[in-house]
């Protein structure tokens, strides 16, 4: 057998390392294989201490098709060793599950009545956003999981598969098809792939895992729960910056939803057609079944004294009619008889609680509404005909020019921008109380009006086929003021969505506007604006109606405006502001966090960051956004999926119940250091990033930003306007590309500056002992600097073409490295970085000897790309090593 892999205490990385290391040498030749584990060898050699060892000497060997090969090998083994590690719980949330929170509770004196009345009003929802950070195609993820799927066989001692192929020979078999598969897209993404792509997990893991859950949250509870857990998307609805998603994305996305959930209605009803085989001969059948089987039409002999597969026979011939009657087209498995269509969801889980009602009564309830039915109705609860619940957002700017075009057009305001924002909100409150229309469809709109209003139009007739629950947020990117959210309900009254209160009704918006605030500028104004919000009459009855209002607070933008520690002090500083002024109303606060992959967009434990939110907070109802390779990694398969599912949930429930973990003063005075160390971190990030002459310049230069625009990982451009300063590119190319220069510069810049000047330790470390949120945001810090690498980001600085703009800035970069990693030692009392968390230390330690060598190829590429040379094996190498180092660092995005 082949030895590819280095030594580790993983043997599922032992075992598919020497799984592809033989993939290697029979697909790929002995010459590649060997070269490969020299390269391998001398590079774990030097991780390992032996500086005299180097990887260069090797890499400068291969021809241009042996480097291609060769970054595939080290791509692959980084992926498989990601699998092996989540199977393990490395990679996993910390542990936490509901029965656990609940113990947990208990011994605070907090009981199972608390927990009941607070899911009564809960709302726990990942996200998923098409957030360009998800470098592999979906091909390799499908043979990923298929992979897991034949180590869980393993692992039980299963020698063949279900099919009656060797389990060991299936592996080798997916691995050699992962070798031969194309890594890379030859054709950007289009909305629709997206669409696809989350489907696909929506389809294949959240359906069958989330009700599943619910089985095991009733038996924690003693009782049947909420259904507080339901999934989101942002995909087909999240048009900013992306021209490419419309009212006609919107529908394909809701579509295909539709048709997803209903198909997935049908199978479950099909099996159990099979298995409901009651005859009315040996038990009692309730006159509810009976009247289901009777309506039903199902009038073949051999199944006359079979009630309940008579009944199903009817709900599944309903259930193909509203498949039907939604979608358009004909149900994969139409079925022989004919009925009515559902008219909403509530209407078919009555006919599922008929039949479960009397099988939970008889024999002790053995048959109950556990069980394939009970996990039915439960999904008709969390996810109706719609699956997921689609946000629509949108910039405020558009909205204002929108809103001012409908103005002018109707002869209401001729010039709408130039008007101040207390005239705005005037002029709006008074369009808003008339039923009277701005628009006509014989007026000539603008491009961008015509295709605004077309998404909010085809949003009114979402809601009237599938329900009110597929779109319930239009979320406002930069909310600087009252007048950005009026605007939306302008829009959304041009189509019946808000509705102006009359003598003797109140006004009702049907989606929600919900303010994004991203800059640290906004997050600073969000009280004040929130402030002004609830003092309008009719905005604060339709809260008040609602129970609750959403407020969004962004990572990756706050982050790029003023750095890691100071955006980590923001969005906590503002989350506790807000959350007066919600009380003040009576109106819960629901947040929603926009969070990303790596550290420097949010990422990190989210079981951690939900913990770690400020006391009074969550109150039950969080969102969180999914993004690019964190979908993967966290919904790839349904064990993870439930693992992860899990810990956000017990994590709201922790941080929703337990008592604050810290005192007035305590509060008071980590609070005031916060202030200190933010202040002092922002001066030094923004003095670098922004105040830097030159700046924009070295970072173009030393990274891979204008190579990974070939990647065609999204449908989304990378910049926000055709501009190159820092201020205009989007939060995720500007992490990604820091991550793949091993410089990670968003996830720790100016934090050790901060620490360096505070005078007391001692508090710092109190604050690392005894505060989960500063504990946290060392914690994800700790990890960022353990995958940086000062030696290879010196390698990228060598691209920058002006020495002396290359020293003075690399210089200031590489300082502020070592003076973050002795300030982080020295506050949490450690040796070495990842002393506390050995495994983690060892998962990053395991690829390190396989991410250098990709980093120098992909220099020397990027040399000869940028030199001139035109072989399409260059671009084709530069294209696959982001892709490698990517996956070998995991969250990069």
């Amino acid at each position: 057998m082949a030895t590819l892999p280095p030594i580790t205490n993983n043997p599922d990385v032992r075992y598919l390392g020497r799984v592809l290391g033989d993939v290697i040498r029979a697909y790929g030749g002995e010459k590649l294989y060997e070269r490969t584990e020299a390269i391998r060898s001398a590079s774990v050699e030097r991780h390992r201490g032996n500086h005299q060892a180097s990887p260069d000497a090797e890499l400068g060997t291969l021809d241009l098709d042996e480097t291609l090969d060769f970054v595939r090998g080290f791509m692959l083994f980084s992926m498989l060793a990601n699998l092996a590690e989540d199977r393990q719980g490395i990679a996993a949330e910390e542990g936490a599950d509901l029965a656990a929170a609940l113990d947990r509770l208990s011994r605070e004196g907090i009981g199972r009545e608390a927990v009941a009345a607070l899911l009564d009003d809960a709302l726990i929802a990942p996200v998923l956003t098409a957030h360009p950070t998800e470098v592999r195609r979906k091909s390799m993820i499908d043979h990923r999981n298929r992979i897991a799927q034949l180590m869980a066989l393993r692992d039980r001692g299963i020698e063949t598969t279900p099919d009656g192929d060797r389990v060991d020979e299936a592996i080798v078999r997916q691995v050699a098809l992962l070798w031969q598969t194309r890594v890379l897209r030859r054709e950007r993404l289009y909305v629709v792939d997206e669409v696809d792509t989350a489907l696909s997990y929506l389809r294949e893991v959240f359906l069958p895992v989330i009700p599943a859950l619910y089985q095991r949250w009733d038996r924690a509870m003693g009782e049947r729960v909420p259904s507080f857990l339901k999934p989101g998307s942002w995909i087909g609805g999240d048009r900013d910056g992306n021209p490419f998603v419309t009212a006609d994305s919107l529908r394909t996305a809701l579509a295909k939803a539709a048709q997803a959930v209903l198909g997935f209605y049908m199978d479950q009803l099909h099996a159990m057609g099979s298995e409901l085989s009651i005859s009315a001969h040996h038990a009692a059948v309730d006159e509810g079944v009976l009247a289901l089987a009777e309506a039903s039409g199902d009038t073949a002999e051999s199944r006359s004294d079979e009630p309940y597969r008579r009944a199903l026979s009817g709900i599944y011939a309903r259930v193909a009619a509203t498949y039907r009657a939604i979608t358009g087209q004909a149900p994969p498995r139409p079925g022989h008889l004919s009925g009515a269509p559902y008219p909403d969801p509530a209407a078919l889980r009555a006919d599922l609680v008929t039949l479960a009602r009397p099988l939970s009564g008889n024999g002790d309830g053995l048959l109950g509404t556990g069980g394939a039915l009970g996990r039915l109705i439960r999904a008709v609860e969390v996810f109706g005909f719609h699956l997921a619940t689609l946000d629509l957002r949108q910039n405020s700017a558009v909205h204002e020019r929108v809103v001012a075009e409908m103005l002018a057009k109707a002869g209401v305001c001729d010039d709408y921008a130039a008007l101040g924002e207390d005239a705005r909100v005037m002029l709006l409150r008074q369009e808003l109380a008339t039923p009277r229309p701005l628009t006509s469809p014989f007026a000539d709109y603008s491009e961008e009006t015509a295709s605004e209003l077309a998404i909010v139009r085809a949003a009114a007739a979402a809601h009237a086929t599938y329900g009110a629950a597929c779109i319930r947020q239009y979320i406002v990117s930069m909310t600087k003021s009252v007048s950005d959210l009026l605007e939306v309900h302008l829009l959304l009254k041009e189509v019946g969505l808000y509705r102006p209160g009359g003598e003797d009704s109140a006004a009702t918006a049907a989606i929600m506007a919900t303010p994004l605030f991203e800059t640290i500028e906004d997050l600073e104004a969000a009280p004040a604006i929130m402030t002004e919000w609830f003092a309008i009459p009719e905005v604060r009855g339709i809260a008040t109606a609602r129970g609750h209002q959403e407020v969004m607070i962004g990572y990756s933008d706050s982050n790029k405006d003023g750095g890691y520690l100071t955006s980590t002090w923001q969005l906590s500083k503002a989350s506790t502001a807000l959350k007066p002024v919600f009380d003040a109303v009576g109106v819960g606060m629901q947040l929603f966090h926009g969070r990303g992959g790596a550290v420097g967009r949010g990422g990190g434990s989210s079981f951690a960051a939900i913990r770690a939110q400020p006391p009074g907070t969550v109150q039950g109802r969080i969102r969180i956004t999914e993004q690019g390779e964190v979908i993967a990694g966290k919904y790839g398969t349904r064990e993870s999926a439930t693992t992860n599912l899990e810990a956000m949930a017990s994590a709201t429930l922790l941080a929703s119940l337990e008592p604050a973990q810290l005192s007035n003063g305590e509060n008071a005075t980590f609070g005031a250091a916060m202030d200190a160390l933010s202040e002092a971190a922002f001066h030094a990030y923004r003095g670098l990033v922004y105040g830097t002459e030159g700046f924009r310049t070295f970072f173009r230069q030393m990274t891979p930003i204008a190579e990974i625009a070939g990647l065609k990982i999204g449908s989304r451009p990378a910049s926000r306007k055709q501009s190159d300063a820092i201020e205009d590119l989007r939060a995720i190319p500007w992490v990604f590309s820091w991550a793949q220069a091993r410089v990670m510069l968003p996830g720790w810049y100016g934090v050790g500056q901060a620490i360096a000047a505070f005078e007391d330790r001692g508090l710092l470390r109190e604050m690392a002992q005894g505060w989960p949120l500063f504990a946290a945001t060392l914690a994800n810090m700790e990890m960022v600097l353990a995958k940086s690498d000062m030696g290879i980001a010196g390698r990228y600085a060598g691209l920058v073409e002006d020495d002396a703009l290359r020293d003075a800035v690399f210089g200031r970069i590489r300082d502020g490295w070592q003076q973050t990693h002795d300030g982080l030692l020295d506050v949490t009392g450690q040796a070495h970085l990842l002393e506390r968390h050995p495994a983690l230390d060892a998962s990053i330690r395991l690829r390190l000897p396989y991410i250098e060598p990709l980093n120098l190829l992909q220099i020397e590429l990027m040399k000869r790309h940028r030199a001139g040379e035109d072989d399409e094996r260059v671009r084709q190498g530069i294209l696959l090593s982001i892709n490698a180092i990517a996956t070998a660092l995991r969250n990069s995005g």
